[in-house]
């Protein structure tokens, strides 16, 4: 094992465990009858005073919101998954094509259990910009969007030599997941504490998956092409 592998694995860890207790607190939070200070103030300072039904910014700010948030949405993701698994697949990268199937496959499923467990209501503190019938714990978008983004990421940067290049790649992934929980607040659908949630879960989902894949020989240059 190189020094750089040993590296990238403790900090896969140490990711991973971070994530959980994130979600865990915040899990906490979404169980409590009466909505944190936090999740009310923070919805509420996204819209107008004395406006609830006013986002705040310009108006052209909704519409390129709604654009963000579409990155994280099930059809987006779908599309994104079964290109990249294809084209893992047709370039003989099987393990990573395996990895990236089950990440995401796997994440869904994880929170479409958590979303049943916990049943917390979507809120309804101010009136949601786009409608959203399911239930609001964890957020789906933001907990896919760092699964999806984030395995993309990581599968790239192990091709890299440049650390420049592998930063900035997971840079960019970090910064799309980000900008698609906070598009999920400003529309109003979710509490700030499933945002962080699905941040959270996310998260650890993504590095729980790339350790197994990396302890199971998987990942190499050349993948499983045999």
């Amino acid at each position: 094992m190189t020094r750089r592998t040993g590296t990238d694995l403790a900090l896969a860890r140490l990711v991973a465990l971070a994530g959980l207790c994130g979600f865990l607190v915040m899990a906490a939070a979404a169980f409590d009858l009466v909505p944190h200070g936090f999740d009310t103030t923070i919805l509420l300072a996204l819209r107008e005073t004395g406006a609830p039904d006013q986002p705040i910014g310009p108006a052209w700010l909704p519409g390129a919101v709604r654009d963000v948030t579409a990155l994280g949405s099930t059809v987006v993701l779908a599309c994104l998954t079964v290109a990249a698994v294809i084209w893992l697949w047709i370039a003989r990268q099987r393990d990573k094509a395996l990895l990236m199937f089950v990440a995401m496959a796997g994440g869904q499923a994880l929170g479409a259990v958590i979303k049943l467990a916990v049943h917390r209501p979507r809120p309804s503190v101010v009136p949601h910009l786009v409608t959203e019938t399911s239930l609001s714990f964890p957020s789906g978008h933001a907990m896919m969007s760092a699964v999806a983004y984030l395995t993309l990421a990581l599968l790239a940067a192990g091709v890299l030599q440049s650390s420049t290049a592998r930063f900035f790649l997971l840079l960019l992934a970090v910064l799309t997941t980000f900008a698609i929980g906070v598009s999920r607040l400003y529309l109003g659908v979710h509490w700030p504490s499933d945002v962080m949630a699905g941040w959270c879960i996310g998260t650890a989902w993504a590095m729980v998956c790339w350790l197994a894949a990396k302890r199971l020989g998987g990942l190499g240059a050349s993948g499983s092409a045999h």
